[in-house]
C-alpha cells in the first residue's frame, strides 16, 4: 500500500535533501581518478571529463530518488534511522519522486549520448546498463538491492565502469592503471554501502529487505568493511607501480579510514551512531581520488 498523500508541496530544500548531497563524493571520485590516469597516459580532454562528471552526478542523484521512491512505496523507509526520505517522510508523493528520478536519469542519458557520439557508439549500451542498474537497485518486482547484490553492482558501476569509462572517453584506450584505480574507488564505494546497510540491519530485517549485511550479519559485515578499505590500499600500490610513486598521495585518505575503523571495530557503533562512518568513508573516497589526481599533476611538473 502506498503511503498517504503529503501535506504542502516539497520545497527546494526538500528536493536537495532528497538528492542526498552527502553521497555525491561517490560520483565525483571515479571521474577524478579516471581523469588522473588519462592525464598520465596521454592528455586529459577536459570537456569530456566535465561531461563524464555530469553523467556520474546525474546517475547518483537519479539512483537516490529512485531508491527513495521504490523503498517508500514498499514501506521500507517507514522506520528509517538515516537521513530524511521524501516519500517515507510524506514530504512528497511517490509520483513526484518517481518523476524526479526519471528526469535525472534522462538527463544523464542525454549527456552520455553526447559522449558516445564523440567517442564510440557502443558506449550507449554501457549507459543504458547503468541506467537500468540505477532503477532496478530497489525498483521493479525483484530489486537486486533486496537480494544482497547491491555492493556488487556499486563496485561494477561506480567503480569499474565509472573510472574505466572516464579514462576511455578521453584516451580511447583501456589502461592497466585505470583498472587498479577503478578497483580502489569501487572498494570505497562498496564500503559506503556496507556501512549504510550495517546501520539498517534491524529495520531492513523487519521490512524483509535482504541486503548483503542482513545475509552476513553484524560481525561479518564489519569485517567486510575492513577488507574493502584494505583492498583500496592494495589497489593504490598497483596504481603507484604502474604510474608514479606520487600517486601514493592518495594515502591522505588514511585518517578518515582509521577513524571509521575505530567506530566500526573499536566502539562497535550501531544504528544512528554509524552515520559518521558513512560521511568519513565518502570523504575518504574523494580524498583517495584527489590524491591520485594530485600525484599525477606533481609527477608531470
Amino acid at each position: 500500500m502506498a503511503p498517504p498523500a503529503p501535506g504542502p508541496a516539497p520545497t527546494l530544500q526538500h528536493w536537495i535533501a532528497g538528492a542526498r548531497p552527502r553521497t555525491l563524493p561517490a560520483a565525483v571520485a571515479p571521474v577524478l581518478a579516471g581523469t588522473a590516469i588519462a592525464l598520465w597516459v596521454d592528455e586529459a580532454v577536459w570537456w569530456k571529463a566535465a561531461l563524464a562528471l555530469a553523467v556520474s552526478l546525474l546517475l547518483q542523484v537519479g539512483v537516490n530518488y529512485a531508491n527513495d521512491y521504490s523503498d517508500g512505496i514498499r514501506g521500507t523507509d517507514d522506520a528509517r534511522v538515516g537521513p530524511m526520505r521524501l516519500v517515507g517522510s510524506r514530504v512528497a508523493t511517490p509520483g513526484q519522486v518517481k518523476t524526479a528520478a526519471f528526469a535525472a536519469l534522462g538527463a544523464a542519458a542525454l549527456v552520455g549520448l553526447v559522449l558516445a557520439a564523440t567517442t564510440a557508439w557502443w558506449l550507449v549500451g554501457v549507459g543504458l546498463a547503468s541506467i537500468l542498474a540505477a532503477w532496478f537497485y530497489t525498483g521493479g518486482p525483484r530489486p537486486y538491492g533486496y537480494l544482497g547484490l547491491g555492493e556488487v553492482m556499486v563496485f561494477v558501476f561506480f567503480g569499474l565502469v565509472a573510472v574505466l569509462g572516464t579514462t576511455y572517453v578521453q584516451t580511447e584506450s583501456f589502461e592497466l592503471p585505470a583498472l587498479y584505480a577503478a578497483i580502489g574507488v569501487g572498494a570505497f564505494a562498496c564500503a559506503i554501502l556496507v556501512a549504510n546497510n550495517l546501520r539498517d540491519i534491524p529495520t531492513d530485517v523487519e521490512a524483509g529487505k535482504r541486503t548483503l549485511a542482513v545475509v552476513l550479519g553484524d560481525e561479518r559485515t564489519r569485517l567486510l568493511y575492513a577488507l574493502l578499505v584494505g583492498l583500496a590500499v592494495v589497489a593504490l600500490v598497483g596504481v603507484a607501480l604502474s604510474t608514479t610513486v606520487w600517486t601514493l598521495l592518495a594515502l591522505v585518505a588514511a585518517p578518515q579510514v582509521v577513524r571509521s575503523l575505530r567506530v566500526l571495530l573499536g566502539q562497535r557503533a550501531t544504528g544512528p551512531a554509524l552515520v559518521p562512518v558513512l560521511q568519513l568513508t565518502g570523504v575518504a573516497e574523494l580524498l583517495y581520488a584527489a590524491g591520485l589526481f594530485a600525484g599525477v599533476i606533481v609527477a608531470s611538473v
